[in-house]
C-alpha cells in the first residue's frame, strides 16, 4: 500500500522552524533566490526538503536544521581542567553540562591556568574542522605578561619564532595597557598547539602571569562570568560554519 502523502517538508517551514524567518518572510527569500539547498539556489516556495539531511544556507551562511543538536560557549574558570570528566576528581568541563541530556564534547582545550572561551557542541564535523589547522581558525587572547613590551614584538611576532616544535607565527598583536612591571597585549592565533600562547610569549622575554581566550572566530566570551554557560545565537554558528566551509 503507498501513501499519497508527499515526502518531506515544505522549505518555508523548515526555515521558519529553524527561527531564520517567519513563513511568509521566508516565502519571500526564497523568491529573491537568498536560499540554498545542498549547494543549488531554489526558488520554487512549495519546495520540499528532509531537515534530517539537507544543507540549507541562506544569503551564503548555513542554517542548523537538527533540533538535537547544541552549540554552547562556556567561560572557563581558571583552575577548570579541559575534560568531560577527570578520574582525579578534579574540577573540569564536563561538571558544566552534566544535568544535559546530550552527550557533548567540548572544542579544543584550554589549559588548567588559562581562563576563557571554550565552545562545547555535539556536531563532530564541525568540532573537527574547528581544530584542524588548515581551516586557519582564529583565536583571540588576552595576556598579562611580565615586563615592558619594546615597539618592534609585534612585527616579530607577526614574522615568526621559532619553538623546540616548529616555528608559530602570531596572526594579530598589540599592546592594550602597561603598567609598571607587567604588560596586556592581545594575541590572535590560528595555531592549537598545547600551550601555544605561553611558549611563545615566554620565548620572547615575557612570560604570561594571566590568560583568557576571548574570541574563537566571531563568537566572542563577552562580559559572561567565569563558569556561565550559554547558547550560541544563530548567526554565531553560522559564523562558525563560515570559518570552515561548511
Amino acid at each position: 500500500m503507498t501513501s499519497d502523502q508527499p515526502e518531506g517538508v515544505r522549505l518555508q517551514k523548515v526555515l521558519a522552524r529553524a527561527g531564520v524567518a517567519s513563513r511568509r518572510a521566508a516565502e519571500d527569500l526564497i523568491a529573491q533566490g537568498r536560499v540554498s539547498v545542498d549547494g543549488e539556489v531554489v526558488r520554487e516556495r512549495g519546495r520540499r526538503i528532509d531537515p534530517d539531511s539537507a544543507v540549507l544556507h541562506v544569503d551564503g551562511t548555513r542554517v542548523v536544521l537538527r533540533a538535537d543538536q547544541v552549540y554552547l560557549a562556556l567561560n572557563k574558570p581558571r583552575g577548570v581542567h579541559s575534560t568531560m570528566t577527570d578520574e582525579q576528581g578534579r574540577p573540569c568541563v564536563g561538571d558544566y553540562v552534566r544535568n544535559r541530556a546530550e552527550r557533548l564534547f567540548h572544542v579544543g582545550r584550554l589549559d588548567a591556568d588559562t581562563e576563557g572561551l571554550l565552545l562545547l557542541t555535539n556536531d563532530g564535523d564541525l568540532a573537527h574542522r574547528l581544530m584542524h589547522p588548515s581551516f586557519r581558525v582564529l583565536k583571540t587572547y588576552l595576556a598579562e605578561v611580565e615586563g615592558s613590551v619594546p615597539r618592534g614584538l609585534g612585527k616579530r611576532l607577526r614574522a615568526g619564532v621559532e619553538l623546540e616544535d616548529g616555528p608559530v607565527r602570531a596572526d594579530e598583536f598589540r599592546v592594550k595597557d602597561t603598567r609598571p612591571g607587567r604588560t596586556l597585549v592581545e594575541i590572535v592565533l590560528h595555531e592549537g598547539r598545547k600551550h601555544i600562547v605561553r611558549r611563545l610569549l615566554a620565548e620572547v622575554g615575557h612570560p604570561v602571569r594571566k590568560l583568557v581566550r576571548t574570541a574563537v572566530g566571531e563568537v566572542q566570551l563577552g562580559s559572561a562570568k567565569p563558569g556561565t554557560l550559554r547558547p550560541l545565537t544563530r548567526a554565531e554558528v553560522g559564523s562558525l560554519y563560515r570559518a570552515v566551509d561548511l
